[in-house]
Parts: C-alpha cells; sequence; structure tokens
C-alpha cells in the first residue's frame, strides 16, 4: 500500500471525527480569507483611484489619518500649483453622508470636484452628461448607486436633506465611486458641508522631467517644499505623502484591516486547537496500530510523517472548502445595496495563497505535538494496549 493511500485511509475510517475537523477548520479558515480578502481589495480600491490617474502626492491637513478628517482651505491649492515641477492640482471635498432610499437611506461617498477635475477624464458616462460649472443642484450617480437607488437621468436624490437632480450616470474603475456620487464642489461646500472654500484634501502630480535624477527626486522635492508651508503663526500645515504611504497609513485602511487580522487570529488558534485535539485522540485511539508498524520495522521519522501527513491533509481539505466558502459569500455580500458600494465581491489571489499557507502551518502545528508522541511508542505498547 503505498504511503498517501495509507494516510487517506486512515482518515477515512473514521469519517465523522475527519468531517468535523475539516468543517470546523474551515470556518476558520473562510473566515479569515474573507476578511482579509475585503480589507486589501478596500486598500487596493483605494490606491487605484490615485495611481491609476498618475497622481504623485495626496496632500492633507497635517496631523490627520485620512482625507475623511482632513479640513483645508481651497486657496492652499494655488499655493501649491506655484512650486516648481507640479503639473495639475485637483482639490476635493469627500463626505460620506447618507442618502434617503424610500423610508430609510443608505451611507454614500460623496465628493466635491470641479468640472475640470482630471478624474472625470476616466469616468464612462452610461447616461446623461457630465457636470458642467453652470450647473445648479444637480449630481452624477455611480453605476451601482444608480441601481441600488433604482435611479435615472432625471429623477431626484436626497443628499443631507439636500435635493438633486441626477443628469448623469457613469461607470469607474474604482468601486467607490461606481457606488457614490460627485456633485460640483461649490455646491458641496455651501449646501452640505456649510464652508465656503474649504476642501479635504490636494491631489498632485507632479513633472517628471522637473529634475535631473528623475521622477522619485522630483515627486520628493515637491513633497519637501509643500511640508515647509507653514499658517499665520509659522506652524506646519500640510502633510504630502505618496499614494502608497497615504494608503498604507491611512486610519479607515489600517484599522479594517488590524481588526481583519485580530479576528483571523481568534479563529485560526481556535483551529489549531480543534486539530491538535482530533490528531491527539487519533494517536490515542490507535496506540496498537502504531506499535504494531514500529515492530514490523517502521522508525520513527515514518511514524511522524504519517502523522503529520494526516494533520496537513485535513488542513489543506479546509483550507479549499474555507476559501470557496469565502469566495461565495463575499460575493453574496456584495450584492447588498449597504455594501456593494464599498467591496467588489472578489477575493485577491494574495489573501487565498495568505490562507492556504497559514492553513498547512496549523496542520503541521497542530500535529506536531501528537506525531511526536506517536514516535515515542514502542512496538511493546502493542502488547499492553487492550
Amino acid at each position: 500500500m503505498r504511503f498517501v493511500t495509507f494516510i487517506i485511509r486512515n482518515l477515512t475510517q473514521r469519517r465523522i471525527r475527519t468531517l468535523l475537523t475539516v468543517l470546523g477548520l474551515s470556518v476558520s479558515v473562510g473566515a479569515m480569507v474573507a476578511l482579509l480578502g475585503v480589507s486589501e481589495r478596500f486598500a487596493a480600491a483605494i490606491a487605484d483611484s490615485f495611481t491609476r490617474r498618475g497622481v504623485d502626492l495626496v496632500v492633507l491637513e497635517a496631523g490627520k489619518p485620512d482625507q475623511a478628517s482632513s479640513e483645508l482651505e481651497e486657496s492652499v491649492g494655488d499655493r501649491i500649483r506655484a512650486i516648481p515641477g507640479v503639473l495639475v492640482v485637483s482639490e476635493s471635498l469627500l463626505e460620506l453622508l447618507d442618502i434617503r432610499k424610500g423610508d430609510s437611506s443608505i451611507s454614500v461617498l460623496v465628493q466635491g470636484w470641479r468640472p475640470e477635475n482630471q478624474a472625470f477624464h476616466d469616468l464612462q458616462m452610461l447616461q446623461g452628461r457630465k457636470l458642467e460649472s453652470t450647473d445648479r443642484h444637480v449630481c452624477l450617480l455611480g453605476v451601482t448607486l444608480a441601481q441600488n437607488l433604482n435611479k435615472s437621468v432625471g429623477d431626484k436624490v436626497i443628499v443631507a436633506d439636500q435635493e438633486f437632480e441626477v443628469i448623469g450616470v457613469f461607470q469607474s474603475f474604482t468601486v467607490f465611486e461606481n457606488g457614490g456620487l460627485i456633485i460640483l464642489l461649490d455646491e458641496m461646500q455651501r449646501e452640505i458641508r456649510r464652508r465656503p472654500k474649504v476642501v479635504t484634501g490636494f491631489s498632485v502630480v507632479v513633472d517628471p522631467n522637473s529634475h535631473p535624477q528623475g521622477h522619485a527626486a522630483a515627486v520628493q522635492r515637491v513633497r519637501e517644499q509643500i511640508e515647509q508651508m507653514t499658517d499665520s503663526r509659522g506652524r506646519q500645515m500640510l502633510s504630502a505623502l505618496p499614494t502608497q504611504d497615504y494608503v498604507k497609513n491611512s486610519l479607515h485602511v489600517k484599522l479594517p484591516l488590524a481588526m481583519a487580522w485580530m479576528t483571523s487570529m481568534i479563529a485560526l488558534l481556535i483551529g489549531t486547537i480543534g486539530m491538535l485535539n482530533t490528531m491527539i485522540t487519533s494517536v490515542l485511539e490507535r496506540v496498537k496500530e502504531i506499535g504494531i508498524l514500529r515492530a514490523i520495522g517502521w522508525p520513527r521519522r515514518r511514524i511522524v510523517a504519517m502523522i503529520l501527513g494526516e494533520s496537513v491533509t485535513l488542513s489543506i481539505t479546509a483550507a479549499l472548502v474555507g476559501t470557496v466558502a469565502a469566495v461565495c459569500l463575499v460575493w453574496v455580500l456584495a450584492q447588498a445595496p449597504t455594501v456593494n458600494g464599498f467591496i467588489d465581491g472578489t477575493i485577491a489571489l494574495g489573501s487565498i495563497v495568505k490562507g492556504l499557507l497559514i492553513t498547512i502551518g496549523i496542520g503541521l502545528l497542530g500535529g506536531a505535538y501528537p506525531a511526536y508522541r506517536a514516535s515515542l511508542l514502542q512496538p511493546t505498547e502493542a502488547l499492553r494496549h487492550d
């Protein structure tokens, strides 16, 4: 009998225990893959919204963890534009607001842009037209939000108790914009934020040819000059971060990712304990069998390999089941109107690979002590065992 076949036979002889162990561990693995997958796709979507538009620096109020909590005077943009090497400065105002849907409401990312904002070039208009400077009380809906609200061009939406007419429905490459709403910057300042000339941040594009040492050096020089700007009291007023650093340091990215890892580690700890319990019980029940194997010449390393092989086989099976369940769960969640504007229903391959590797580690860890115990059994144990 082949060694692998021998391992599989040992597992299938105890079908109920094997099934329960796989199901228990697959729940842990599925939770980890789903949570990490959603968190990492969340961060990737934010990064894409900047990097695919060529944004080099995200400028915020100094000391603020993300754009949603930043607040800057719009005139700061003119000072940034005056820096040598700066090609484009796009101001924006970002808020998470409630939009009325029947008798209830849903939370939506609302952005205030100027008509000349370069991000408009990346929007594919499915209905209607883009915003113009002369428009009043109008908005654009992302395709996902339009479907959730069942709205199209000519319909009205209520945003923070203000009524806006839909003049266009667009599709973007990022899930947040597809699930969001765009209005003119000055209207958002006046009607929603009620603070004229205030924005939450600036996106800066740097001329790669403005420094003899290349693009990275040009970005660094512009960044240093931005962060040297001071207010009327001589205090640093701005933080300029490269897009990847902004995503890594953003509170609304770090917090979900940290919570995902913490929850995942708890679930995996429970899975490890379950695996340890299963394998140690298996060894105790098979003292006679293992003693006979030692008597017919099996070396200790082969006994260890058998027990670890069983635990790793269980963990790989659980990883496959848990991953499939996680992919299905995330897809189903992404259909819900309350969250489909924030997650795209897919899990990155990297999250799946992490889940597989960690689960194999659980198999090795959970099987290590039982394998060691089994390797210490002597052939005489088979004779003494009832």
